[in-house]
């Protein structure tokens, strides 16, 4: 029996093991919930370049409904704060060694840190140093403080994938590989979020103001936040006997501290508690008292007025104010480079300061900010998963480099 080229070609190619191409493996690390909605949107788009992938490292709940392989918890990342990470340091580096000896062994195509810079940066010089590529994704703030942490990412990692405008200029400016994606969260939300839809959804009454409280993810945030939020809440309500509260709560878990707190500091408000539905009830309210953090961009992509509060612990907050370097905290101010919402922070978290923001907002036409949201949410709607993914096969494609 005599073959012809073609058809021993195409035998070998079916049955030879060495000629099949193994399913490409990238890891990944997040800290935090919107951490794990990137990764979520990332993953999603690679899948469609690579089908078969596999997806490995710490990620959450919207991660592993895809697919990926858990190390270990997020939750074990979710801490902010200097004096805070100080406090969980053996676990963080006992954690972080635990990846680099996992994926020393088992090498991955790509390691992808997603934010959680003080952990992933430190872990990305590591694998990088036994020539595994790796890609930072959303910017560290070096433009605010640290700057110097350029110096240790460049080394660290082969691209930075940026979400805001003006980090790539920074990154230009010190020879860093860098590329603007976009935000997924300006994709994901449309331009008009409908608040009666919204409060339809929710079961909410459709005519009466709607106040959204909204302390953060993190228990720190909770525990710190919550007795000036329900304070203001409380007189909020005496003055407006209408006026409606919800609660947005991440999980179960932040459910119950925020159930505990509110019988602790407010036992006779009203407050809806609604978990894992964030966007619709900042669509739903007629403004929200927030704290700081990805949350208040989502909140200028849905178009609603907020006050914007932190509080850090004292040793934090020393330091920050000695090492940080802007006029502004938050997202919707940076990026429109003026005050478009007002921020309290530390000793101004308090009714006297809250109140009459909040009133402002709740009660006086808000047309003119919703245009400066609208230019924000323009500038940033790139397709930004799908151009994340595209650098990330970039590299995958590339041969690595020798980083020895």
């Amino acid at each position: 029996m005599t073959f012809s080229a073609e058809s021993e070609n195409k035998n070998s190619s079916s049955t030879n093991p060495k000629l099949v191409t193994p399913a490409p493996v990238f890891a990944i690390v997040v800290g935090e919930h919107s951490g794990d909605t990137l990764g979520a949107g990332l993953m999603q788009a690679l899948q469609i370049h690579q089908p078969n992938a596999k997806f490995i490292g710490i990620g959450g709940a919207k991660m592993e409904q895809l697919g990926f392989e858990s190390l270990f918890s997020m939750e074990e990342l979710a801490v902010m704060g200097i004096v805070e990470v100080l406090g969980r340091l053996r676990r963080l580096l006992y954690v972080r060694k635990s990846l680099v000896e996992h994926f020393s062994k088992n090498k991955p195509d790509v390691f992808i840190g997603i934010d959680a810079p003080d952990f992933n940066i430190g872990l990305e010089l590591r694998l990088k140093a036994q020539d595994i590529k790796t890609i930072h994704y959303v910017s560290p703030s070096v433009w605010a403080w640290r700057e110097k942490r350029i110096f240790k990412i460049a080394k660290a990692t082969d691209m930075v994938l940026s979400l805001l405008p003006f980090e790539k200029a920074f990154y230009d400016k010190h020879q860093v590989p860098c590329t603007f994606v976009g935000h997924p969260l300006a994709d994901d939300i449309p331009m008009v979020s409908d608040k009666r839809q919204a409060r339809i959804e929710l079961n909410l009454p459709v005519t009466q103001k709607i106040l959204a409280l909204m302390p953060g993810s993190r228990g720190g945030e909770l525990s710190r936040l919550l007795e000036p939020f329900f304070q203001s809440a409380e007189q909020l309500q005496k003055e407006d006997e209408n006026l409606l509260f919800i609660a947005p709560m991440v999980s179960e878990k932040r459910a119950a501290q925020f159930s505990e707190l509110k019988n602790e500091y407010a036992p006779d408000i009203n407050i809806k508690i609604i978990i894992d539905k964030t966007q619709t009830v900042m669509a739903a309210s007629d403004c929200l008292l927030t704290a700081s953090g990805t949350v208040t961009l989502e909140a200028a992509l849905i178009k609603r007025p907020m006050v914007i509060c932190y509080k850090f612990n004292m040793l934090t907050h020393f330091l920050a104010k000695w090492l940080v370097k802007l006029k502004w905290f938050s997202l919707p101010n940076l990026l429109a480079d003026k005050t478009l919402v007002p921020e309290l922070l530390q000793e101004e978290v308090c009714p006297e300061q809250i109140i009459p923001l909040v009133k402002e907002r709740l009660y006086h036409d808000q047309s003119q900010l919703n245009d400066s949201f609208t230019n924000i949410h323009q500038q940033l709607k790139c397709n930004a998963s799908k151009q994340a993914a595209k650098a990330v096969i970039d590299l995958f494609n590339t041969q690595p480099s020798n980083t020895k």
